[in-house]
């Protein structure tokens, strides 16, 4: 397997939002690899848009692996909890780096209970015993580990917007 992926197209095969080896970064690119993901909400009606660059970008294998996993959480999220009728995926080219945009105008919730991350910022007081935002919380400390951000939009009843930007150098 090569170890850069690629943003190129898009395809719409099948897949389920929660199985981790789906991703064939070398055959599909990152975007082809995240729209599987998206199959689920698909399936029970949600209209998932795509915004992704025109143009190639080679990026890690790590780097693609950690973007899929926190598109694999936020289209959880929005096929398990949201309720969403609409996503938008959004890959973008960033100074020095990549982005990943995961919006839906599902339920949404509250920034006291999962709160907002990134340059140091910590999410606040929780409780986890029913699951509450584990899986963003961890997807967080992954991003920031590889020295990316994550910012967390979301209120109740409009919906949520997931944002995470990986550097590149």
């Amino acid at each position: 397997m090569n170890s850069s992926a690629s943003l190129g197209g898009v395809a719409g095969a099948r897949g389920t939002v929660g199985v981790p080896d789906s991703a064939d970064f070398h055959r599909l690119g990152l975007a082809g690899c995240i729209d599987r993901l998206t199959a689920p909400l698909r399936r029970q009606g949600t209209c998932v848009h795509w915004e992704t660059p025109h143009h190639g970008l080679e990026i890690s294998a790590s780097c693609a692996s950690l973007l899929y996993r926190s598109a694999q959480e936020a289209l959880n999220n929005a096929f398990r909890h949201a309720h969403a009728t609409d996503v938008t995926v959004r890959l973008t080219a960033v100074f020095h780096g990549i982005r990943l945009t995961v919006a839906d105008n599902g339920n949404g919730f509250g920034q006291r209970s999962a709160g907002r991350t990134g340059s140091g910022n910590a999410f606040p007081q929780a409780s986890t015993a029913d699951g509450g935002h584990s899986g963003l919380r961890t997807m967080s400390a992954e991003v920031q580990e590889a020295g990316g951000t994550v910012a967390i939009s979301s209120e109740p009843g409009a919906g949520t917007e997931v944002t995470v930007t990986i550097p590149l150098d």
